[in-house]
C-alpha cells in the first residue's frame, strides 16, 4: 500500500479533529433525555456485551460497523458474516446481522451491510370507554424498530484508518384509536416514523506495541418528527484506547493475550460514561471476557466467552440487570 504524504496525513488529522469538536459541541447544547430510537444505543453483539461495549479501537471485522466502522478496514479475510441475538429483559429481542467484503488485496477498502431489528413483543391495546372500567381492550399491538445500512472503511496507511456507515431507521409503535375533530367518529392512527443516520470513526495505531487510539460518532441524524413532536436519535461520541497488556512481557507470556480497552463516551440522552473491557486469550481459539460500565443504575458488570476455530466463531455474554433480570447475548461469526 502506498504511503501517504505528510501533508495529506496532517490534513486528514485536522479534519477529523474539527469533526470531533463539532460533534461534541453539538451534543453539549442539547439536554439529556431528549432523544428517541434508543434501541440504537444497545449493544447486540456478544463480544461487545462481554467487554461492556468498549470497542472503539477494537477490530471486529463486519461487526465493527455497529461500533466504529474504521475497525473493519484491516480485515484479513475476503468475506465475514455475523449474526447475533440479544435476549433483553421484558421479553424484548434484538437481532442483528452484518456482512463485509474486501475486494482483492484491500487497496479498495472494505464494504459492509448491516441490519438490526427489535421485537418488543405484544402489548394489549386499550381505548377509553364509558363503562365501569373506563376502557375496553382493542387489538394486540406489536411495536418494533429496525435500522439497515451500508458501510465502508479503508486503511489509509499502516497506522491510520477511517470508516463510515449510513443507515435508514424505522420506528413502528403500533396504532391508536381516538375521536376525530367532530367527536362523532373514531379515527385509527398508525404511529410510524423514519430517519436517516450516519456513523463515522477513525483508528490510529501508534506503532508502539499494540497501543491504539480511536474515536467514533454514532447516530448523527436530522430531527425525526413523530406525530407533532420532534426528536433526534441517540447521538453518541466516544474516544477509546486499547492495548494487549501482555505485549509488555511478550517473551514471558508467549502466545497468551490480555486485551485492555477503555472508552469514554458522551451521550445526548445519558450521563457521561466510562467503559472498561478486558479479553484474555490463553489460546488463540478461546477467549474469556469481562467489562464494567460507569454511571449505570442496574448493569455495571458483564461477562462473556468465545470459541473460534477454522473461520467459525461463537460468542456468549451474560449481563445481570439487577431488578430487571438478566440479559444474554449470542453471536455466530463466519469468515472466508
Amino acid at each position: 500500500m502506498r504511503k501517504m504524504s505528510g501533508f495529506k496525513m496532517k490534513t486528514i488529522s485536522v479534519l477529523t479533529l474539527i469533526l470531533c469538536i463539532g460533534a461534541s459541541t453539538a451534543m453539549g447544547q442539547i439536554k439529556l433525555a431528549q432523544s428517541g430510537g434508543q434501541f440504537l444505543s444497545v449493544d447486540s453483539d456478544a463480544r461487545a456485551g462481554g467487554m461492556a461495549g468498549a470497542l472503539t479501537t477494537i477490530e471486529m471485522q463486519s461487526a465493527s460497523v455497529f461500533f466504529n466502522p474504521a475497525g473493519m478496514s484491516r480485515m484479513n479475510e475476503s468475506i465475514n458474516v455475523m449474526a447475533s441475538q440479544n435476549q433483553w429483559f421484558a421479553d424484548i429481542n434484538y437481532n442483528s446481522f452484518s456482512a463485509a467484503y474486501k475486494p482483492g488485496d484491500g487497496n479498495l477498502g472494505v464494504l459492509a451491510l448491516s441490519y438490526v431489528g427489535v421485537d418488543y413483543g405484544e402489548i394489549q391495546g386499550t381505548q377509553r370507554w364509558d363503562n365501569d372500567q373506563g376502557y375496553v381492550d382493542t387489538e394486540l399491538l406489536t411495536p418494533s424498530a429496525y435500522a439497515a445500512g451500508i458501510g465502508y472503511a479503508k486503511a489509509l496507511n499502516d497506522k491510520f484508518s477511517v470508516g463510515g456507515h449510513i443507515k435508514f431507521v424505522g420506528l413502528n409503535y403500533g396504532k391508536s384509536v381516538y375521536p376525530d375533530e367532530t367527536g362523532l367518529a373514531d379515527t385509527v392512527k398508525s404511529h410510524i416514523a423514519f430517519a436517516n443516520a450516519v456513523d463515522f470513526g477513525t483508528i490510529y495505531k501508534t506503532g508502539w506495541k499494540s497501543l491504539a487510539f480511536g474515536m467514533s460518532v454514532r447516530n448523527f441524524s436530522n430531527e425525526v418528527t413523530f406525530e407533532k413532536e420532534g426528536f433526534q436519535l441517540p447521538l453518541t461520541f466516544s474516544l477509546g484506547i486499547s492495548m494487549d497488556i501482555f505485549d509488555l512481557k511478550r517473551e514471558m507470556m508467549k502466545g497468551q493475550k490480555l486485551l485492555l480497552s477503555v472508552d469514554a463516551l458522551h451521550y445526548r440522552s445519558h450521563a457521561e460514561q466510562v467503559r472498561i473491557g478486558m479479553e484474555y486469550k490463553p489460546l488463540d481459539m478461546l477467549s474469556f471476557r469481562a467489562g464494567y460500565r460507569s454511571a449505570n443504575d442496574e448493569n455495571d458488570f458483564s461477562f462473556g466467552m468465545g470459541i473460534q476455530q477454522f473461520g467459525l466463531a461463537f460468542d456468549y455474554a451474560y449481563e445481570p440487570f439487577g431488578r430487571l433480570g438478566d440479559v444474554q447475548r449470542m453471536t455466530v461469526r463466519f469468515s472466508l
